[in-house]
């Protein structure tokens, strides 16, 4: 219970009821008990992952350390996050209010805003990145994860939407331009926005990879896109404001249509009409990225992410409760002898840097700071929600990573490197595969060819040897724990292709969203043009919104499809980059916050932002410097180049990876362009690093500086700041209700 004098009512307006509460009431005895018990369990749970040699370590200590430190680091670490850097202010407005347009800057409920924010930033990365990372051994991963998390990828989401919110929600790009000066900004506009072309066309691949030949998934994604359209007319139109009554309909449809797509899978007619071609699904996802892009924000794109976070919270839930029942054994070593040596089967490089590259997501993530400063800050009702909303949603992914995680580590570890060897490793069967994981050196009874063709044919599938990209491994990982709970064996395959159809939902929200925010960012750099082009500053402009989103299309479906078209060319020449180019992302936003941090004078805090961003510089460089200038051509772009053009110049008709000559040709141009590109990336992103130096001792010179935060303006309503209301908050929102049905009455009486 908090005392009516630990509680201030903000107002604005004598005339109205408060639009904010602040309660700072002291931490009752029984909150400090349970958080005093959730700290000894995590520490457990952390000491049993870290220090238990020689004996196989049960799965449950993931869930525990995790949810453990989540909550230890929301109640003390960000709560000192919001208080010394952010300080929310509820009697401001927020962009939502200010220009709330109803097509893109609109006040959105918070848990729906949490729903689609979780859903735009949570993508390929934090499934695929930890089951890659998983060769090095459970340990390195879950550290990087949980403590990348707390420190550095929530601190970056949140600061960077608190500073987006505070500038009409501009992009982390035109924030940079704006913060750094000329030289330091036109570098991070064309960094971000290249970059994020790049990321949007790598996740889209992955979509496609996952639904070509999908008749289930292909159904079951494409009813989401109806029922969005009828939860967003409900919840604007028809029943205004019942967020609980239109999630509970929403959730039904999408159950329905995820049964039905399995149904449909088995009809003549569903193959003939939902199997697609990989070419087919990159027109379709470049059409709904546009629509989806232009369309105003509470139609489509806000309850079609809110609905796919119920799948992909409710599944990684699941998956969590799964591994609690069934308690699977960790099958994987705390370090593995990959870590030291550098050598790994599924990517060569030592842990240092490139674990902190291959989880490129899940810990800490540029690709985040595009979306907390594209659609985020122009949805966002109050500031005091950003908390919530920026540094909760990350944890909630961090939390996907984790169990993504531990889906790769309790499978048998020669089964794991059978399926993430590269083909020309494993030989492509059963028997080849066995004989190259049992000369591994791997702990445990070795392996033998029927035991993965049995791993295969358990999930309906003919083979699962070397099919990489971490995909598979989740959706193996995943139908063992869920099936050992629910169905046993004989539900195997459906767990499994169920996870198959999951991940591509996931992922699926991060293209749509991602290709809003760069149709945002790239209205943001043309209105720094001047004449005319200075109408693109204003986003909702729908001349300048439907000719900005078709470029970007245009941009990253290009790309899409010279991937689908030459599986040697175009994407794939990009997809090694993805991991490095969205933590250089990620130095660029702090770079940011760190300024403008400096620039208030809040030294004694600059350290929240400065230690990541310290972090990640010292990784994507090292990564950087390694892929351009390694002699090992498992590792460096140029070695890899230079030794096919060799073997081309010898006389060679295949090399390495290459069965052809003219797949050695690609691998020379693909290594080329790698190469180059990394170089441009990392040269900007110094630009930027130097631009910020720069700055940042010119303010301290000066005692500090003038930020671009806009003026306030008074905020004219009220919404709760966390995702359960307070009683304080419960009276002053009935408040507001009761004002609201006296004008409805009034205006019903006249």
């Amino acid at each position: 219970m908090v005392a009516q004098s630990d509680i201030e009512l903000v107002r604005t307006d004598p005339d109205l009821p408060p639009v904010g509460v602040v309660e700072r009431g002291p931490t009752t005895p029984s909150r400090k008990v349970v958080l005093v018990v959730v700290a000894v369990v995590g520490a457990v749970a952390w000491s049993v992952l870290a220090l238990v040699r020689g004996e196989h370590v049960n799965a449950v200590w993931f869930v525990f350390a995790a949810v453990c430190t989540y909550v230890i680091a929301y109640r003390f670490y960000a709560r000192l996050v919001e208080a010394k850097i952010a300080r929310p202010r509820d009697a401001r407005a927020t962009p939502a209010e200010q220009l709330d347009n109803a097509k893109d800057f609109m006040p959105t409920d918070r848990r729906v805003l949490y729903g689609h924010h979780f859903a735009a930033i949570a993508g390929a990365g934090p499934l695929v990145g930890p089951v890659l990372a998983a060769q090095m051994g459970y340990l390195p991963g879950t550290v990087w994860i949980i403590v990348g998390c707390v420190l550095g990828g929530a601190v970056q989401d949140y600061l960077v939407l608190a500073l987006s919110v505070r500038r009409r929600g501009r992009s982390v790009g035109q924030m940079a331009r704006d913060e750094l000066g000329r030289v330091g900004g036109v570098a991070a506009l064309i960094a971000v926005f290249v970059i994020m072309i790049i990321l949007i066309a790598v996740l889209a691949l992955v979509v496609v990879n996952a639904l070509a030949q999908s008749p289930w998934g292909v159904f079951s994604l494409a009813m989401t896109i109806p029922i969005a359209l009828f939860m967003g007319v409900y919840l604007r139109v028809l029943r205004p404001g019942r967020v609980s009554e239109v999630t509970l309909i929403g959730v039904g449809l999408l159950l329905l249509a995820i049964v039905a797509g399995g149904w449909v899978a088995e009809t003549g007619w569903g193959q003939d009409w939902f199997t697609l071609s990989p070419v087919a699904l990159a027109w379709w996802l470049a059409a709904y990225g546009f629509a989806a892009s232009v369309l105003p924000v509470w139609l489509l794109l806000a309850p079609r992410d809110y609905l796919s976070t119920f799948m992909k919270v409710g599944t990684i839930v699941l998956l969590a409760v799964g591994i609690l029942v069934a308690r699977p054994e960790v099958q994987a070593p705390a370090v593995s002898q990959f870590a030291l040596r550098g050598d790994g089967p599924v990517f060569a490089g030592a842990l240092f840097p490139f674990l902190f590259i291959t989880i490129a997501c899940g810990a800490l993530s540029g690709f985040h700071s595009l979306i907390a400063s594209g659609t985020t800050p122009k949805m966002l009702q109050k500031e005091s929600q950003a908390k919530l909303i920026g540094y909760g949603g990350m944890m909630m992914e961090s939390f996907v990573a984790v169990m993504a995680l531990v889906t790769a580590v309790v499978i048998d570890q020669h089964l794991y490197f059978a399926i993430n060897a590269p083909a020309g490793a494993t030989g492509g069967t059963a028997e080849t595969a066995a004989a190259y994981v049992n000369g591994l050196g791997l702990s445990g009874t070795p392996i033998t060819a029927g035991e993965i063709q049995q791993a295969a044919a358990a999930v309906g599938e003919e083979s699962v040897v070397s099919r990489t990209g971490g995909a598979p491994t989740l959706a193996l990982g995943m139908s063992q724990v869920l099936s050992s709970v629910l169905g046993g064996s004989g539900l195997a395959a459906f767990w499994y292709h169920f996870a198959i159809m999951f991940e591509a939902l996931f992922i699926l929200t991060t293209v749509d969203a991602g290709t809003r925010v760069a149709r945002f960012m790239l209205s943001d750099s043309l209105g720094n043009l001047p004449g005319p082009a200075r109408r693109f500053r204003d986003p909702s402009w729908r001349v300048g919104a439907w000719v900005c989103a078709l470029v970007v299309v245009v941009l990253w479906g290009a790309i899409l499809l010279m991937g689908v078209t030459d599986p040697l060319g175009g994407i794939n020449t990009l997809f090694p980059l993805f991991g490095i180019a969205n933590q250089l992302l990620a130095a660029v936003a702090l770079t940011v916050v760190t300024v403008v941090v400096v620039k208030k004078r809040l030294y004694r805090w600059v350290w929240i932002p400065a230690l990541p961003l310290v972090w990640d510089l010292a990784v994507t460089m090292t990564a950087s410097y390694q892929k351009v200038f390694s002699a090992e051509p498992r590792i460096g772009y140029w070695a890899q180049h230079r030794a096919f053009q060799d073997a081309r110049a010898a006389g060679e008709q295949s090399f390495g990876v290459a069965k052809t000559p003219a797949e050695m040709d690609a691998v020379i141009r693909n290594t080329a362009v790698q190469g180059t590109l990394s170089i441009v990336f990392a040269g900007l992103v110094l630009v930027v690093v130097a631009a910020a130096l720069v700055v940042v001792v010119r303010s301290v010179r000066a005692g500090g500086m003038p930020t671009t935060e806009e003026p306030d303006e008074p905020s004219r309503l009220f919404a709760p700041s966390g995702m359960i209301p307070t009683a304080a908050e419960r009276e002053v929102q009935a408040q507001w209700d009761a004002r609201a049905g006296d004008r409805v009455g009034s205006g019903a009486g006249t």
